[in-house]
């Protein structure tokens, strides 16, 4: 596939990108590339693909993102490959889930081969980016919006799609340990019918009111309980789920539209399911969490996505009191279960399902 490409005037020394990357955290250091690709209906849909060096972005300040929120996104990731180069986790998946979210938002689809060309070119762009400590990887983020200015209720007819990256470390600065989630309160995520299943800013904006409850009540995390009865668990606000019980079964809260459809979890119910568990997709209530936890009939809870992998989820706080779950550490499942994903997309490990997409 074709790329405009545009030399970078100026980019960043190999000094000052190895200081950079030595110590990146989570979203904060970006590379010198970006990918943009223009949509316009009257010019018959999407234009050639632009690489070139990653600057601000000119906007009409009546673009129709900035009051009708058009707006979409993806999270992935490349990471070092046991037999050199990098290499993507399911970046087909991340393909269709983008164009299922832009179905919702009434968006414009992308063609799966120009989203995955446009990843693959910028990480070839960038690789150099790719931070040389433990759990370092590219954060790659395409997103698309609405460009087209103009003020009124209906679908744009003109839209950027823009791939960045950043080099990441840990999402969570204490690294791989038990998280503390508060319950979300007086607020939910997304209700039946709404865009819960869509990767799009507004169900982010959504959770950062009680997100900023749960640091105030000294946890990591809040989870949403369903908007209708207020007890079903749904997600996290950037996470999907998972409780492994002692008598060989796993559950997984339902995806009913208002959770989005996690391609770790995905890939956890299929290795889980190989470990000769019985994993269910059905709903499980707060109460039921509690009274298995207390019990010792659940023996960890796991917590998933792209950014943090696999998670342990140690405490669940509310203001009825606190629980927690199993010993307190990392469970002996969610340590195998992120284990096994990690070698798997590093290429240490078998990939049976063809998961792993060398760049």
């Amino acid at each position: 596939m074709d790329f405009t490409r545009i030399p970078h005037p100026s980019p960043t020394p190999d000094a000052t990108r190895e200081q950079l990357i030595a110590d990146p955290g989570f979203g904060t250091v970006f590379t010198d590339h970006m990918v943009v690709i223009d949509y316009d209906d009257a010019k018959g849909g999407w234009q050639t693909p632009v690489i070139g060096p990653r600057e601000a972005i000119a906007l009409d300040p009546a673009a129709s993102v900035l009051h009708y929120a058009q707006e979409i996104f993806e999270g992935m990731k490349a990471f070092a490959h046991a037999e050199g180069g990098l290499a993507l986790f399911r970046p087909e998946a991340n393909a269709a889930r983008f164009n299922a979210s832009a179905r919702r938002m009434a968006m414009p689809e992308i063609p799966e081969a120009l989203f995955l060309a446009a990843v693959r070119a910028l990480v070839t762009a960038d690789a150099a980016w790719l931070p040389p400590i433990a759990g370092g990887s590219l954060y790659i983020r395409p997103f698309m919006f609405a460009s087209e200015a103009f003020l009124g209720v209906r679908p744009a007819k003109q839209y950027k799609f823009i791939v960045i990256i950043s080099a990441a470390g840990n999402y969570f600065k204490k690294g791989v340990n038990p998280v503390k989630i508060w319950v979300a309160q007086d607020y939910v995520r997304a209700a039946p019918g709404g865009t819960g299943a869509a990767k799009t800013g507004g169900n982010y904006a959504a959770s950062l009111v009680p997100q900023a409850q749960a640091t105030a009540q000294g946890c990591d995390q809040v989870v949403f309980l369903d908007a209708i009865e207020h007890k079903w668990v749904e997600e996290l606000g950037g996470m999907n789920l998972f409780f492994v019980r002692a008598d060989g079964s796993v559950i997984t809260p339902p995806l009913t539209g208002t959770i989005l459809p996690g391609i770790t979890r995905d890939s956890l119910i299929a290795m889980l399911r190989e470990e000769g568990l019985d994993v269910r997709e059905e709903a499980y209530s707060i109460d039921q969490w509690r009274a298995e936890a207390e019990s010792g009939l659940l023996l960890e809870t796991m917590a998933c996505g792209t950014a943090a992998v696999v998670t342990p989820v140690g405490t669940v706080a509310s203001p009825d009191g606190e629980f927690h779950i199993g010993a307190g550490g990392i469970g002996q499942m969610t340590a195998k279960m992120r284990e096994r994903l990690v070698d798997i997309q590093h290429g240490r490990a078998p990939d049976p399902h063809g998961w792993v997409m060398r760049v």
